[in-house]
């Protein structure tokens, strides 16, 4: 059974940095995109950022040029470095993969637990 853990989140000052981390374990074929959403109180979920197979990546406008996704595909981890971090990135951020797990040819969305981001001002 495929499994995602997230860990990184944390409470910081605005204008400090974090990173999450999160990472796949189980039988696995094959990862497509992996990506970040996050999740604020009263909110819907949304994309933060997302990195495909082949390292393309795209960024929510909110979010352009303080953070950075990358993965790491001998780990089957992606990674998410918050920089500048500013009160309204406070969320909960989850973990997405699009993979195959198995043997199977099909591939399903996977979601984190979710880790808490609070950022002070």
């Amino acid at each position: 059974q495929v499994q995602l853990v997230e860990s990184g989140g944390g409470l910081v000052q605005a204008g400090g940095s974090l990173r999450l981390s999160c990472a796949a374990s189980g039988r696995i074929f094959s990862i497509d995109t992996m990506g970040w959403y996050r999740q604020a109180p009263g909110k819907q979920r949304e994309l933060v950022a997302g990195i495909t197979s082949g390292g393309s990546t795209n960024y929510d406008d909110s979010v352009k040029g303080r953070f950075t996704i990358s993965r790491d595909n001998a780990k089957n981890t992606v990674y998410l470095q918050m920089n500048s971090l500013k009160p309204e990135d406070t969320a909960v951020y989850y973990c997405n993969f699009v993979l195959r797990p198995g043997t199977s040819l099909v591939a399903f969305n996977y979601w984190g637990q979710g880790t808490q981001v609070t950022v002070s001002s």
